[in-house]
């Protein structure tokens, strides 16, 4: 799933290539890809509308417009892209929008599980999410804050959104691993030391990997508004590397489930 870093790196594309244009039209191939309004009522409110500037709210693409605001989550597979109107359609492109220069935004979804909102105010969709962790105005006091109120594992807790917006499955493990902190160690155990490296592991992984705009696996699965792979997956340290040798200590790097999901961690360097 697209997280942090490669959604910033979409809508960062999108940025240099929307603002000023008038959706002329869309079409929706997959109903159950508009999540508010129906379906119906989307493609009827949305024309016209006018697009400001585009940017990120934890995992979703954030697209203002002159009236209300266009969120687009890509959950597992999806892609957002601007091209000629006359190229031909992937089959896997379920929505489109149409650009008054002749251009369309497309919704490219394998999965079907991303989903577009059109709302009055992205709060609407956003309210529950925790805090960025690349704010400035996101302090290690603040992080201390939050961590008080909470008990369980780590893995799972960096996972959970409304704890910190946008972190997923990779940069949680690169962010523990950048910490030394073993994935099933419980919130509440942290010296105020492991605290700060948590902290700071968290904001130099993320930012690194924005820089890198973010991290193609071996799926293929993103590509940015450009259709460009990222860069960051050369520089991952322990995620999808099982048995091969920690980057620090040369210990075969683990694998476990935590809450369903996939965990990499040295064994040895994490505790």
């Amino acid at each position: 799933m697209p997280e942090l870093p490669e959604v910033e790196t979409v809508a960062r594309g999108l940025q240099r290539m929307l603002p000023g244009r008038t959706i002329m039209g869309a079409t929706v191939h997959w109903p159950r890809a508009i999540a508010w309004p129906e379906a119906a009522a989307f493609q009827k409110e949305i024309v016209g509308r006018r697009i400001g500037g585009v940017g990120r709210r934890g995992k979703y693409v954030v697209i203002g417009l002159d009236q209300g605001a266009l969120l687009i989550h890509l959950k597992m597979s999806g892609r957002l892209h601007v091209v000629p109107a006359a190229e031909a359609l992937d089959r896997h492109t379920h929505t489109y929008f149409d650009l008054d220069d002749g251009r369309q935004l497309r919704f490219h979804d394998v999965r079907k599980f991303g989903r577009v909102y059109l709302v009055d105010d992205p709060t609407q969709v956003t309210a529950a999410l925790g805090p960025e962790p690349l704010d400035p105005a996101f302090t290690l006091t603040d992080f201390r804050h939050r961590l008080r109120q909470r008990r369980g594992r780590l893995k799972s807790l960096l996972l959970n959104q409304t704890f910190l917006a946008g972190l997923g499955n990779v940069y949680a493990d690169e962010s523990l691993f950048a910490a030394w902190l073993h994935p099933l160690r419980r919130a509440d155990t942290l010296t105020p030391d492991e605290q700060a490296r948590l902290y700071a592991a968290i904001r130099g992984v993320l930012a690194r990997a924005v820089e890198g705009r973010g991290t193609t696996l071996d799926d293929g699965g993103y590509l940015d508004a450009q259709g460009q792979r990222g860069a960051f997956q050369a520089e991952l340290q322990v995620y999808g590397r099982r048995g091969e040798p920690c980057p620090q200590c040369g210990t075969p790097i683990e694998r476990l489930i935590v809450g369903g999901r996939s965990t990499h961690f040295c064994p040895r360097c994490q505790t």
